[in-house]
């Protein structure tokens, strides 16, 4: 709001007056302090001088800032009255002839002389962000001010986060143990915790951190490990769900104060702040999800905390190098490996992070002031904390993950056979170390995520309808096979003399359970058609020469290459084969394509036209391994080194999780597409829907959802309205820096939405509504950011006016939660009429 200036007031008045305004300051404040100094005036950037950058805006350093500059800051219109109100009556009651020597047309001269200096529009933000400490950058100096109100700003940020803290302490724990029985996905991270408190490997196609923290909170919980987590089964009394739930929890509460945090380096009004606040507090999809053992939680925390680092790192960009600045990239570096550890949903955060400092170097690459060792020394600090310390985190996550679970578990088929030798209660490690004719054995496809060659009674509905061979990643009594010399050579004698299994032999290979020979003919495969098919066919006495197999020694992992011409004998665990068709002169092959329903979802084994040697989805080697006329092995002989352990199982992650595709033959009606996660059109149930039980179901909060995402349109367009216009030579701002800080602002919420979102998209793996809950994160930024350039920002509207459209539209945000929260908290008993729309409303977007 621009005030107006006295037309009869000439230049050099002014700048007397301007003189004589500044020695009548210095005395009044010499009166009102002793150690009070003449400011310097000719210094608008005091953060880049040698005072102490986080003195600027306390109470030690408020001579720094010119009283005039408060006078017409924006904060004086209503966002901080006590400071600037009381201070002017201070003025006047000291030095009551100002007004009579100086015109307030003189103080603005003044101003607008230290404004052409200022090129940063640093004094001109009031408390929004820019160079210097903590975000506030401008403020007018704090003063002592008594009673209540003096508390309240001297200690507002901690009085405000503490109210917030405790109002999402209270709506996150409030009757959390309520539904005593397994809801959702409980039944898989639950049994998850309880394999690390019983250290039983497992295999999930998530990383391990959020599910260790599950274990953790078990373990201090005081459960023991004894309850499987079936789905819908009630809780027994020694397992403490409660304490595990709000343990859990704490991350959901941690939001809230987080969102705070977040908004106010953003630089936005208090209004705004809070309005962003409350809608993290009051959406029941936060709040729901939050309140059971699952790892969606822990999820939002973290992508909270890489918000908030990236954030407060951005506000300490013109102090690179300080303490503060190394403060905030390393915590983003740590928050980024921390989420990435949870779920690897967290790599979208992560490349919002990564843009962002492509986009600040390359900046800087422009900045020809810039010496070209600072410049390097940037980018070493970006690679180190924003690269080499996620992973260091991501590995360490990893490593402790194979330390705590040293024991055989469901999840052993997954790994390679060396990692597994290594496991408590396997007795790979003491199978006979060298393969002969005769021996019963597993052979574990070495490629990422293969399994054990496995067969079956069942047959091929298609091709030649003979008896299926697939891989199964469980073991199981139908993985074994017997080593059994080609057609026209004796059978193995128990008696006679023991032969070893050689590199170049020509096989046969006998399935134990059901006595058919491993098989392969010019038959189309049924999902790799370029391939052909592999089943099981004949007996020990019926067969032909399409089961003969050639073995084709690739390396051993302790002996290294064979050489030709040796002797060269084939190891259990450790050597790497591959099996040749002696007739067709394929090569046995599994490499992750799915069967269908009829093949029980098991991987497709065929035997493959292309001789590619480095394909590892044709290595094959010996896993467990019966044979009673050999001696058993040594563990000593068998290494399994971290880094391709873990390589090995994030590979397999990937895979299996790629493989999670809607099933076209059953219809699963909890999933969702992404398009009907913005404005609510499905939701999810959690549980039964019996009328004596407890009942939750999925659902955002519909203002917070709804208006969010218009504001990711409205937004957009007021983006492309100030562009243009700024091509048209509209000065809609004060300068470049508070038109750059608010597209900025607008780049993280749209940018960090827009990586969330659109990956679903191009995704083949099914999708459910609470995969949008991080999402919409970002979409509320936007929303905060659209509201605050409205309705809350800037001087354009009085205190009033502010107050009222926050009151509409909080307001309006904890109605809607309030009318909604049962779905979250849980319903309890049957559903009847006084439920009225509410209910109708709910039912019809889940049908």
């Amino acid at each position: 709001m621009k005030r107006s200036y006295s037309p009869s007031t000439s230049t050099s008045t002014s700048t007397s007056a301007s003189t004589t305004l500044r020695r009548h300051l210095h005395s009044s404040s010499s009166q009102l302090q002793d150690d009070a100094y003449e400011p310097d005036l000719s210094d608008p950037k005091p953060w880049e001088s040698n005072r102490n950058p986080r003195l600027y805006g306390s109470s030690r350093d408020q001579n720094h800032t010119s009283y005039i500059d408060r006078l017409d800051s924006p904060t004086s219109t209503g966002d901080l009255p006590l400071y600037l109100h009381e201070e002017m009556e201070t003025r006047r009651r000291h030095t009551p002839h100002l007004e009579k020597e100086v015109s307030l047309a003189d103080a603005h001269d003044e101003k607008n002389q230290l404004l052409e200096v200022d090129d940063q529009g640093k004094w001109e933000k009031g408390h929004g962000a820019g160079p210097g400490v903590g975000g506030r950058r401008g403020l007018p100096p704090r003063q002592r001010i008594g009673g209540w109100r003096g508390i309240m700003v001297e200690h507002e940020e901690i009085i405000w986060t503490a109210v917030y803290t405790i109002l999402s302490m209270i709506t996150r724990y409030w009757r959390i143990g309520a539904a005593n029985y397994v809801v959702w996905d409980e039944a898989h991270f639950g049994k998850f915790g309880t394999h690390y408190i019983n250290r039983d490997f497992y295999f999930d196609v998530h990383p391990p951190l959020g599910k260790m923290l599950v274990g953790l909170a078990g373990l201090l919980s005081g459960y023991g490990g004894g309850f499987e987590f079936k789905s819908g089964v009630e809780y027994p009394a020694d397992v403490p769900y409660t304490s595990m739930r709000v343990i859990l929890a704490s991350f959901g509460v941690a939001l809230v104060p987080l969102a705070w945090f977040t908004a106010g380096e953003m630089g936005w009004s208090r209004w705004t702040r809070h309005w962003v606040t409350i809608c993290v507090l009051c959406d029941i999809g936060w709040l729901c999800i939050s309140r059971f053992i699952l790892l969606d939680s822990m999820l939002l925390f973290f992508t909270f905390t890489t918000t908030l680092g990236l954030v407060k790192f951005h506000n300490q960009r013109h102090d690179p190098f300080g303490d503060d600045w190394w403060a905030w990239l390393v915590f983003t570096g740590w928050s980024i490996g921390c989420v990435c550890s949870v779920k690897w949903v967290g790599m979208f955060i992560t490349a919002l992070v990564g843009l962002y400092t492509i986009e600040d170097l390359w900046n800087k690459f422009g900045d020809l002031s810039m010496p070209i060792r600072t410049y390097i020394q940037h980018w070493i600090a970006r690679i180190s904390c924003l690269m080499v310390l996620p992973f260091i985190v991501y590995a360490s996550c990893f490593k402790l993950h194979f330390m705590v679970l040293n024991r055989s578990g469901p999840g052993d088929a997954q790994m390679s056979s060396l990692f597994q030798a290594h496991l408590k209660g396997n007795d790979f490690a003491e199978s006979p170390l060298e393969v002969a004719y005769g021996s019963k054995l597993t052979l574990k496809n070495y490629g990422y995520g293969g399994g054990l060659l496995h067969s079956h009674v069942q047959t091929y509905p298609v091709g030649s309808l003979q008896q299926q061979v697939t891989c199964y990643h469980y073991k199981d009594d139908n993985n074994n096979w017997i080593i059994t010399p080609q057609w026209n050579e004796d059978p193995v004698d128990p008696d006679g003399p023991i032969r070893y299994l050689m590199d170049g032999d020509t096989i046969r290979l006998l399935h134990s359970s059901t006595g058919r020979n491993l098989h392969s003919h010019p038959i189309a495969a049924p999902i790799t058609k370029e391939a052909h098919e592999v089943a099981g066919y004949g007996n020990e006495t019926i067969g032909d020469e399409n089961d003969l197999w050639v073995v084709e020694v690739v390396d051993d992992t302790s002996r290294g290459h064979f050489k030709a011409g040796e002797e060269n004998r084939i190891h259990a665990l450790t050597t790497r084969m591959r099996f040749r068709h002696q007739q067709l002169n394929c090569y046995l092959r599994a490499a992750n394509a799915v069967l269908p329903q009829w093949g029980f979802k098991q991987v497709e084994v065929a035997c493959t036209k292309e001789n590619n040697k480095k394909d590892k989805h044709t290595y094959w080697n010996v896993e467990s391994h019966w044979n009673e006329r050999l001696p058993p092995g040594n563990a000593k002989l068998y290494k399994s080194p971290f880094w391709r352990d873990f390589v090995h199982l994030n590979v397999a992650m990937w895979t299996s999780n790629n493989a999670l595709v809607p099933d076209p033959d059953k219809e699963d009606i909890l999933a969702s597409k992404p398009f009907d996660w913005p404005f609510l059109h499905l939701g999810l149930r959690m549980c039964g829907w019996g009328d004596n039980q407890i009942k939750f179901y999925l659902l955002g909060t519909p203002i917070i959802w709804y208006f969010s995402t218009i504001s990711l349109g409205l937004g957009l367009m007021l983006a492309f309205w100030y562009a243009a216009r700024a091509q048209r030579q509209y000065k809609d701002w004060r300068g470049d820096e508070e038109w750059e800080h608010w597209l900025w602002v607008g780049k993280v919420a749209f940018g960090g939405w827009a990586l969330h979102f659109f990956p679903f998209l191009i995704m083949g793996r099914v999708t459910y509504l609470h995969h949008y809950l991080p999402t919409l994160y970002f979409a509320v930024l936007m929303a905060g950011h659209v509201l605050d350039h409205f309705f809350f920002g800037g001087t354009r509207r009085t205190t009033f006016k502010k107050g009222i459209w926050f009151g509409v539209w909080a307001g309006a945000v904890v109605l809607s939660f309030w009318w909604f929260k049962d779905l979250a908290l849980g319903i309890h008993g049957p559903v009847n009429d006084h439920w009225g729309w509410l209910w109708r409303l709910s039912w019809n977007i889940y049908n």
